[in-house]
């Protein structure tokens, strides 16, 4: 599903205050958004701003359905068991876009090495 950048949605995030992250400045890779899934109700706010096609709104797959928290399950649920993915983490150049464009407040960028 390919989804096109909302460049209003990425303008308003772009002059967010707390915008984490080197604004699109750092090597690909060496930080990378990580999705809570527990909080993630796949609205798709990060597909639509990431200017580097990092995510994708998918089904969850049941062994990380089973993780969540009851919370997080039922509110996957509610949701179609849809959450954000990252398939495309390598290419986060850590713009910070997806964070502060989340309502959930769901994603963190962390250094590659901690990812896991």
């Amino acid at each position: 599903m390919a989804e096109s950048l909302n460049k209003e949605k990425a303008r308003r995030a772009a002059t967010h205050p707390d915008r984490p992250g080197e604004k699109c400045r750092a090597e690909p890779g060496a930080l990378r958004p990580v999705v809570d899934r527990n909080r993630c109700e796949a609205k798709g706010d990060c597909v639509e701003v990431c200017p580097y096609h990092v995510f994708e709104i998918a089904r969850i797959a049941s062994a990380d359905f089973d993780a969540l928290s009851l919370r997080g399950k039922l509110k996957s649920l509610v949701h179609g068991r849809k959450t954000a993915m990252t398939p495309n983490a390598a290419q986060c150049q850590a713009c910070g876009l997806c964070v502060v464009a989340c309502p959930e407040e769901a994603i963190q960028l962390v250094a590659a090495t901690q990812a896991g």
